[in-house]
């Protein structure tokens, strides 16, 4: 009796642990395959989720830093403005330099690496820097989850390199999550490099007119033939978008406050969606002061604090040659939403890693 009794219970463990494994292996085979595509050719690196494009990690020659270009919903969406790379009939022709997903900022060593683009005058380029991708070191494919490791180089006009740049690119799936968290460590090469506090930065987007916020302000948009027209009434019909700050602030008031985190929330074409984008609590300035504007600019600059604060503070950062710093920033688009509470557990987690 008491030997059949073991026997049963080894046969009940066993099948336990067989039924345990088959679970996690279905689990691991039911997520998504993120696949990095490197085309050195094109100056770029494609990221599919299950065969579909995701977003580009592009560095061509006519954009000043490398980004991450276009960034697609989960229905397949453009999240990302256009313009100034193909032309979309209603986009916005400001700001040419606000392109896809970046991270740079407006005056390191006096020089303006955020509005650098095509659009400077031969006779003013001086004045500005330029981020150049030197390699991709890693790409990593997997399910669920897929990293790009990158390194590039922020240049001044003579071709002096000032930074060092490695970044990191870690791609997720979770549900009906998209995750993007980005790591940048930036290391000086000259005696001394000089963030001057500036509220043109740092990590941000550009996204599609349907996000932006509801305004009746004139403005240029392109006409269905790629020609710039002028708006002077605006039509705001399909013109979803508003912000929410982890401090509860609301639409275009969220402009130079701070927090952990900020929401746009709007919709496109019937589908529902959310871009959060969550500080590092081990970033410089944090919690982050918010450049987010109702046009379309979505950025968290934790170094320009002057503006932002009406002069009551002011950050002039610097690092000596050799010394780096480093920023990690979280980018989640949603198919949904996301309330207070689902956003806090991501900047959570984010703040763990």
């Amino acid at each position: 009796m008491k030997t059949y009794f073991r026997i049963e219970i080894r046969q009940i463990l066993f099948l336990f642990g067989t039924a345990v494994l088959f679970f996690l292996i279905n689990s691991c085979n039911s997520q998504p395959t993120i696949q990095l595509n490197v085309d050195n050719a094109a100056k770029k690196v494609n990221v599919n989720i299950d065969g579909t494009l995701f977003t580009t990690y592009i560095y061509p020659d006519n954009i000043m830093k490398p980004v991450l270009w276009p960034v697609m919903s989960p229905a397949g969406n453009m999240l990302t403005r256009s313009y100034p790379l193909i032309n979309k009939e209603g986009d916005r022709t400001d700001h040419p330099h606000h392109v896809g997903v970046w991270l740079n900022y407006g005056n390191v060593n006096g020089l303006d690496f955020w509005n650098n683009s095509e659009a400077i005058p031969a006779e003013n380029r001086s004045s500005y820097g330029r981020i150049f991708h030197k390699a991709i070191k890693t790409t990593k494919s997997g399910k669920g989850e897929a990293v790009l490791e990158t390194e590039a180089e922020w240049k001044s006009p003579d071709n002096q390199v000032l930074l060092d740049d490695y970044t990191s690119f870690t791609f997720r799936v979770k549900g009906n999550l998209r995750i993007i968290d980005r790591t940048t460590t930036l290391k000086a090469q000259v005696d001394e490099v000089k963030f001057t506090d500036n509220k043109e930065g740092m990590f941000a987007i550009r996204v599609a007119r349907e996000l932006e916020l509801p305004t009746n302000s004139p403005t240029k948009l392109l006409d269905s033939h790629g020609v710039v027209t002028e708006v002077q009434n605006m039509d705001n019909t399909d013109i979803t978008g508003n912000y929410r700050s982890s401090e509860g602030v609301e639409g275009k008031e969220v402009w130079g406050t701070r927090g952990r985190w900020m929401k746009l929330s709007g919709a496109i074409n019937g589908e529902p969606v959310a871009l959060i984008i969550i500080d590092h609590p081990e970033n410089v300035g944090y919690p982050t002061y918010w450049h987010a504007r109702d046009y379309g600019l979505f950025a968290a600059n934790p170094l320009g604090q002057k503006v932002f604060s009406n002069g009551e503070q002011e950050l002039n950062f610097s690092l000596k040659k050799g010394e780096s710093v480093t920023f990690k920033y979280r980018l989640v688009v949603a198919d949904e939403d996301l309330n207070d509470d689902q956003i806090n557990e991501l900047a959570d987690t984010f703040g763990d890693l």
